[in-house]
């Protein structure tokens, strides 16, 4: 609902017709359907990997206090600039976002193609990602 008397730059939140979305708007696909993911982060020590099976995707997170890892199920969705998966661990909410982007974990010399967020329950872990088909590369640290 727009206001008289308001000043010009809210009258511009007022106009009722949408403009045109400049972004590109196919789904993320670097990633294949098929591919295994592996995330994993530091402080604290952490992983997870998600692997297609014939009814979706199941995942596996381990920490130090799961050192033989918990498994449950996953949805993925591809969006304009990633690729997520969302899931139900011990009933606390998983979401996973997957991001192209040079990756360092900080404790080894490799670099990894994806940079990834998981958010568990109310716990937020940031990482590192790959894929069976997108390894990381040996090399130098990133600064």
């Amino acid at each position: 609902m727009c206001l008289i008397g308001v000043s010009p730059f809210f009258l511009a939140a007022c106009n009722s017709t949408q403009g045109e979305i400049s972004r590109d708007s196919e789904p993320f696909n670097e990633i294949t359907q098929d591919a295994i993911i592996s995330v994993g982060g530091t402080e604290p020590f952490w992983a997870l990997t998600v692997t297609p099976v014939d009814e979706g995707y199941q995942a596996r997170y381990s920490a130090p206090e799961l050192p033989d890892g918990v498994e449950f199920s996953v949805s993925r969705f591809a969006g304009n600039n990633g690729l997520g998966f969302s899931g139900t661990l011990d009933e606390e909410a998983v979401s996973v976002a997957i991001t192209p982007g040079d990756c360092s974990d900080g404790m080894s010399d490799r670099t990894y193609p994806y940079t990834a967020t998981v958010l568990l329950g109310d716990l937020t872990l940031y990482g590192c990602a790959h894929t069976d088909l997108d390894p990381f590369e040996e090399g130098e640290t990133i600064p």
